[in-house]
């Protein structure tokens, strides 16, 4: 698979990664892709940074050389009513925003509970990516969230890195299974996240690319090989 496009990673902004932006320019550029996002973590992870620094995004040139560079943000639903924990005033900033439920932040309920804040952030109108929603931090149920999903022309996430075995998350690649195997069944795209913390990372989708075997994933459905397409699909604009 020609991969084209890494839009999760994060750089030392996020306070628990190990490379810098510029660091992560050059691997991007190294590794052939076209499209590279930075997206740092919401200000819920102990640790990132402050809210200023989105406010200041706009200084970073989003064009270096062939690579087009997206910043945003991962930001972090909260709850079981899709509250995120950045509001409208800096999510219109951001080029690409990436909401996901970490463990560190979350308030859970049960599983239906649980969809259905999960539904209500996919449904929000300036998410455009739902994070490693298979890693079983929150019990789903998927039917709905892949429906919700195809609705809103939001993108679900297969997040390789959640599938680590230092990740501890044991419920994580069963779940990416049924998220493909129903995203493939209703026709619904999805975009490989490597996650990366350290450049060397960038656009490393090894636990992601068995599992497109296994349940013979349609490559078409897969964004990370077609740039337009993710630009198209979630209606961003490709200029830088």
């Amino acid at each position: 698979m020609n991969t084209l496009l890494d839009v999760h990673t994060h750089t030392i902004v996020s306070g628990h990664a190990f490379s810098t932006l510029a660091e992560m320019v050059a691997e991007a550029q190294r590794k052939g892709l076209g499209v590279l996002g930075i997206t740092e973590h919401g200000p819920s992870i102990p640790g990132t940074c402050d809210l200023i620094y989105f406010r200041n995004i706009h200084v970073v040139p989003r064009r270096w050389g062939s690579l087009r560079l997206l910043l945003g943000a991962e930001v972090n639903i909260l709850n079981t009513d899709g509250e995120l924990d950045m509001n409208e005033n800096y999510l219109r900033r951001l080029d690409l925003c990436i909401a996901g439920i970490h463990g560190a932040c979350w308030t859970p309920g049960t599983p239906e509970e649980n969809t259905q804040g999960m539904i209500r952030a996919i449904r929000n109108p300036w998410v455009h990516i739902i994070s490693h929603p298979g890693d079983g931090t929150a019990e789903l149920i998927y039917e709905p969230v892949v429906e919700a999903a195809r609705e809103a022309h939001t993108l679900l996430e297969i997040n390789s890195s959640s599938m680590r075995p230092a990740r501890h998350f044991p419920a994580a690649r069963n779940n990416y299974l049924e998220i493909l195997r129903l995203c493939k069944q209703m026709q619904v795209p999805v975009i490989l996240g490597s996650d990366a913390h350290i450049a060397m990372d960038i656009a490393n989708y090894e636990y992601c690319i068995p599992l497109l075997r296994e349940t013979d994933f349609p490559e078409r459905l897969v964004v990370n090989t077609q740039p337009d397409f993710f630009f198209d699909y979630l209606g961003l604009t490709n200029k830088p």
